[in-house]
């Protein structure tokens, strides 16, 4: 591969890069909104779309499958293209796609959308990433990757479900993907102002169809599996277990094609020779697992169980934005200014979200916004903590040869990872709802005293309300009833708070051990090797904006 060099004139370096990073960040929120718009507006798409929840279930399986495939195939086409214009290209298509999701009603035409809006926010994630990454010197990267992480992460988490229950309540979902359109445009422009210099020389290396072919049935497969297995009892459903089965036989298939590859397939596996990425890619499962897990809970019981209207539910989450935005800044001021090496915030992280969930997890049906926002608070300030770090840890060490690659890769497992936390909680909260609800039942039994109690207290509230005495037991009994699956999904709920914080109980002596593993392992093959091979610098050191991208030829 041939190295390509950029020149910037001097005196709009400073212009050009603030427009580069905002066009970037601006661009990472139009796959923040989109990605989130199932969450608050599901009933809402239901009914207009008159949608069984089969045929609704292939609007956020679309969606995701194909983010996952985009974060596999983003590298391909940024040694394929030039970064900037598979960025506004990526952006351009998710607008598009939004633009006309807001004005039809047709499902087969919202799946197809859905499906380009999934890989178009796959690959604009990565080509914002890597152009920060190859844009800039690595001693500016903790505070560049903290900007990066407001929109890829804060925002689908916090601000998005804020804005999405505000617009259904006073507008309707169709809304949703308006909003999307200004900010894809104003994206795109502000790149396309910031002039980032073209390559003189692109790599024309050939697609690897057979291992996209693999790979896409694999993502598709496990997709479908993790979001729609609980609602099907799981592996008690024909179509679920071969799903995993297929799935399961793609992945080894597509593993072994790469190897016989030998180097020219899809994925560049050299990137696993560095115990810090392959550290930082086990910890994405993890982390995603927390994120998503714990982003599906908290607004799903205020919905259910607190009975929030949507635009409360979403304005749950959104104070907890500016502590998750303040961990970041703290970090990347630590690790920038300080030189605080990624790893020291980690275990703040992981401790922060532990006592954050174990808080949550004593919630009742009494709860309201003020009872749960400690907790809320303290886990966006663990989230802060911890992404940077993974972040930081992950590509730090890698080469522009298989940066691109790496950002897919580590986007994928935090995404499969989020993909498996919300599975297993929905599972949790499905089969404790009835286990609690056959417990609580079993001691409510007709002749004791605080079942005639409550009836009696109950009945003659609504006999002085105006109801006749036989009606009125009837809503009295009918009544207890509901109090009793209600405080089933309450129980079911804290249980699966707490599942969360135990993740971390049981994850983290694991994870040491992993990254003392790989570290001992890294120290044997170095010694074993007679020329150590030092990693390539992603950056020249210049401030200039894009002007140290460049490729490297196989080592």
């Amino acid at each position: 591969m041939t190295s390509v060099a950029f020149t910037t004139p001097n005196d709009s370096r400073s212009t050009t890069g603030v427009l580069l990073i905002a066009g970037i960040l601006i661009a990472t929120l139009t796959e923040a909104i989109a990605s989130t718009v199932l969450s608050l507006g599901r009933s809402d798409i239901i009914g207009d779309t008159y949608a069984t929840p089969d045929e609704f279930a292939w609007l956020d399986v679309g969606y995701t499958a194909l983010k996952l495939v985009g974060f596999m195939t983003a590298h391909w086409l940024l040694n394929r293209f030039t970064p900037r214009n598979v960025m506004i290209a990526s952006t351009l298509l998710m607008g598009l796609a939004c633009g006309i999701a807001a004005i039809t009603a047709r499902l087969d035409l919202l799946v197809a959308l859905r499906i380009m809006q999934g890989f178009s926010g796959g690959t604009l994630l990565v080509a914002g990433q890597t152009i920060l990454f190859l844009a800039y010197p690595r001693a500016h990267q903790p505070t560049l990757q903290a900007l990066f992480a407001m929109g890829a992460v804060v925002a689908p988490a916090t601000i998005a479900p804020a804005l999405q229950g505000w617009l259904i309540d006073s507008q309707s979902w169709t809304w949703i993907f308006f909003s999307i359109v200004p900010v894809a445009l104003a994206a795109a422009g502000l790149l396309l102002i910031a002039d980032c210099p073209m390559s003189t020389s692109i790599r024309r290396r050939p697609f690897d169809w057979i291992g996209f072919s693999l790979i896409a049935a694999t993502l598709f497969c496990f997709t479908y599996v993790f979001s729609q297995g609980s609602r099907w009892d799981w592996f008690e459903e024909p179509h679920i277990l071969w799903l995993t089965v297929i799935g399961t036989a793609a992945l080894l298939a597509f593993l072994g094609q790469q190897v016989l590859a030998s180097g020219k397939g899809l994925l560049d596996f050299t990137l696993f020779r560095s115990d810090d990425f392959s550290f930082a890619f086990i910890v994405s499962f993890v982390a995603g697992a927390a994120l998503f897990g714990s982003a599906f809970l908290i607004p799903t019981f205020a919905l259910s169980v607190l009975a929030f209207t949507p635009t409360d539910a979403g304005q749950l989450l959104l104070p907890s934005g500016a502590f998750f935005i303040g961990a970041l800044l703290i970090s990347a001021f630590l690790m920038q200014v300080r030189r605080v090496p990624p790893f020291a915030t980690v275990p703040f992280g992981i401790l922060m979200i532990m006592v954050a969930m174990w808080m949550l997890s004593g919630s009742t049906s009494e709860s309201g916004t003020d009872d749960m926002m400690a907790a809320i608070l303290l886990r966006g300030l663990g989230l802060g903590f911890l992404f940077l770090s993974i972040t930081l840890i992950a590509f730090s060490n890698l080469d522009s040869r298989n940066l691109a690659c790496g950002i897919g890769l580590f986007n994928t497992g935090r995404q499969l990872g989020g993909l498996m936390g919300v599975a297993a909680l929905q599972t949790l909260i499905d089969h404790n709802v009835v286990a609690n609800g056959v417990i609580l039942g079993a001691n409510v039994t007709a002749g004791g005293s605080a079942v005639i109690e409550r009836l009696t207290s109950t009945t003659a509230m609504l006999t002085e309300r105006g109801m006749d005495a036989v009606a009125a037991g009837r809503a009295a009994t009918s009544l207890l009833g509901r109090a009793v699956s209600s405080q089933s999904t309450v129980i079911a709920f804290d249980t699966a708070f707490n599942a969360v914080a135990l993740l971390f109980v049981i994850a983290a002596p694991l994870l040491i051990g992993i990254k003392v593993g790989l570290a001992r392992y890294a120290k044997v093959r170095a010694a074993r090797t007679m020329a150590v091979r030092q990693p390539t610098p992603i950056s020249s050191g210049t401030d200039t904006p894009c002007a140290s991208f460049r490729s490297f030829e196989p080592r």
